[in-house]
């Protein structure tokens, strides 16, 4: 009895919440080497989602991949998406059953999928799903970006519920941009991770 009594404790074991995952959503054609999304992936150890078909990418194939990740990866989620992959997440959140285990999402220089010279380019991707999304988000623009005008990267913010962050003349916030490593926007991502 004494040796029961010297194990057993009522007192409060201390809860140790799992820590989040990010998952690295790249758009069309995938993200090189020098882009900052496969900087953190490299730098963080952050998941990269990866695709089948990077140049012609199906939605429903992307959505499916998107979904599959979502729910073999552990703990709460922050997704850290650029173009398409923000037009992904949009789509995703709308028709997905796992929405709840992401946090936060990320959504960077997203592509107009609705433009004329887009549109013919990505079959299938339009028109942008426009519900806000059912957990925070940060949409950063670029007032140059050659993908989306800034005022449609503002009204995407504004449908999807998301604090709109102006990055100026960025371009479409890719390795173009010349970023690096971009702390900025890894600060931002950080926000999203401390609201889990």
């Amino acid at each position: 009895m004494s040796t029961l009594r010297k194990n057993w404790s009522c007192a409060p074991q201390p809860f140790e919440m799992a820590s989040t995952s990010v998952l690295i959503l790249p758009g069309w054609q995938g993200s090189g080497p020098d882009h900052w999304q496969m900087r953190w992936a490299h730098t963080h150890g952050y998941a990269v989602v990866a695709q089948d078909d990077w140049m012609r990418p199906k939605r429903g194939d992307w959505l499916a991949r998107l979904d599959e990740v979502v729910i073999d990866t552990p703990g709460p989620l922050v997704l850290a998406a650029h173009s398409l992959g923000c037009i992904q997440v949009a789509a995703w959140a709308a028709v997905s059953r796992h929405t709840a285990r992401v946090a936060g999402a990320l959504l960077v220089a997203p592509g107009d999928v609705e433009a004329e010279t887009v549109r013919e380019l990505l079959p299938g991707w339009s028109p942008i799903v426009r519900q806000k999304l059912p957990f925070a988000s940060i949409l950063v623009g670029s007032q140059n970006d050659p993908y989306c005008r800034v005022d449609r990267a503002q009204a995407l913010a504004r449908d999807w519920g998301a604090e709109f962050v102006d990055l100026g003349a960025a371009g479409h916030i890719n390795a173009e941009s010349q970023l690096g490593d971009w702390p900025a926007g890894h600060a931002l991502l950080n926000r999203l991770t401390k609201e889990t």
